[in-house]
């Protein structure tokens, strides 16, 4: 289609009916059965309720006030403004006085929404977790930015940079978190596009998952204690080292251990009841009621307790953070450990876990003893997905699970010299109180 001519623009007359002659890329100029003659453009932006794109007509002044080539400038300020997200206005288009305020939706404002739309279906840990990675990786990089104005090689760039580094899944996880932040914006009409969507491609194929290291012979996983124990750091940290091979519980679970969890320490039948809320499941798993985790405690296990009581007896937390007392202690902690006595790729702290179930199901399957088989899955917190047998298993077989609870605690420390070497001296309990050792 040719461009008009000034000529053409004087010439134009008014008719019957209005017309429009068009200069291309969507201008045009609009002539009125009274003679008036307006630059208009039409474009799209947003979207109506069937997702369909909204057609829309901006007029950008009269004719001669406005020239052809004035015009044509103005089209194109249009069009720039349209590829950021901005719907253009007149006062867009000639700088005239003070230019707008932006308020265009920032990405880290879209994403704190987001957020909050999702807290009702996902647990108190998850919605950390997501946060936090966004709060790290994604907003120091385009966090201020409006959403519109971010592209997809802004995007790939920080992706690429997370892989690079060797966090490929960390890098697949945020750029799925990003997409849904685009998602949910695209659906608000905050944005016309999701650069994220198809950046999956682009990045490093996400490692075969795989189980976690562990050592599952006895004797090795022995020699893993005692290295561990030997190595130079914080009594505390060796103590719970030993405590989460006693127990066999989630490293999570032992990081967020409360003195207030632990019951008849005193006792014949001390327990610790770790609440469904602190539990891994969905929300209605950790909702559950009487869903609590039960672990019976061997003495070699209170031990450690009545050793570390002098040192966070007097906080909510057993095992807290060197630097923050009311912080449960790193999960790289313990990782640390093992990788400073020489056991990295060979051995994690979920990997006593699997240890327990390895080497005590291989025991009761030589004894004969093949229904403690379930018994050791409960210990796990393996339990059944219908509700009603689970919350029965929460509290079976009690008596046993005490039993293979000591056998296991004999058979890991034979011979382990007592966890009151750690701290040079023998140790009571410390000043008793609600909730302390000792009540």
């Amino acid at each position: 289609m040719s461009r008009l001519t000034d000529a053409q623009l004087r010439g134009a007359k008014a008719k019957q009916k209005a017309y429009k002659l068009s200069d291309g890329e969507q201008l045009y100029l609009h002539v009125s059965p009274a003679g008036g003659r307006h630059w208009r453009m039409n474009y799209q932006f947003g979207r109506n309720a069937n997702g369909k794109p909204l057609q829309k007509t901006l007029t950008i002044g009269s004719y001669p006030a406005i020239s052809l080539r004035d015009a044509r400038d103005a089209r194109d300020k249009a069009k720039q403004l349209l590829a950021k997200g901005r719907e253009p206005r007149p006062s867009d288009l000639f700088g005239n006085g003070a230019d707008a305020a932006d308020t265009r939706k920032r990405f880290e404002t879209v994403a704190g929404e987001w957020l909050a739309a999702q807290a009702p279906r996902w647990s108190q840990v998850h919605a950390a977790d997501v946060k936090n990675s966004l709060e790290s990786e994604v907003y120091p990089a385009f966090g201020s930015l409006a959403m519109a104005d971010i592209e997809a090689p802004m995007v790939l760039r920080l992706l690429q940079g997370v892989a690079n580094r060797g966090a490929i899944e960390t890098a697949h996880r945020l750029r799925q978190r990003i997409s849904a932040i685009f998602g949910y914006g695209l659906a608000l009409g905050y944005v016309s596009a999701d650069p994220a969507a198809s950046l999956g491609r682009l990045l490093p194929p996400k490692p075969r998952a795989k189980s976690q290291p562990a050592i599952t012979e006895l004797g090795k996983l022995r020699q893993l204690l005692v290295d561990c124990e030997a190595e130079r750091c914080r009594a505390p940290t060796k103590l719970a080292l030993r405590f989460l091979a006693l127990t066999a519980v989630r490293p999570g679970e032992l990081h967020g251990a409360r003195w207030e969890e632990f019951h008849e320490l005193d006792g014949k039948e001390p327990l610790w009841r770790i609440p469904a809320a602190r539990m891994k499941g969905d929300l209605d798993r950790k909702a559950e009621a009487g869903g609590d985790h039960l672990v019976p405690l061997a003495p070699q296990a209170v031990a450690i307790l009545r050793v570390i009581a002098p040192l966070t007896g007097h906080l909510p937390l057993v095992f807290p953070s060197d630097r923050h007392s009311h912080r449960p202690m790193s999960e790289n902690t313990l990782r640390a450990l093992l990788i400073r006595a020489g056991y990295y790729q060979r051995h994690v702290p979920h990997g006593f876990r699997s240890a327990f179930s390895t080497i005590m199901n291989e025991r009761v399957k030589l004894q004969g003893q093949i229904d403690d088989r379930a018994v050791i899955d409960l210990m796990l917190a393996h339990v059944p997905q219908n509700k009603v047998e689970r919350a029965y298993n929460r509290a079976a077989y009690m008596p046993r699970r005490r039993e293979l609870a000591c056998e296991w605690a004999d058979l890991l420390l034979a011979d382990m010299w007592p966890p009151e070497i750690h701290l040079g001296q023998p140790i009571r309990w410390a000043t008793t109180g609600p909730g302390r050792p000792g009540n």
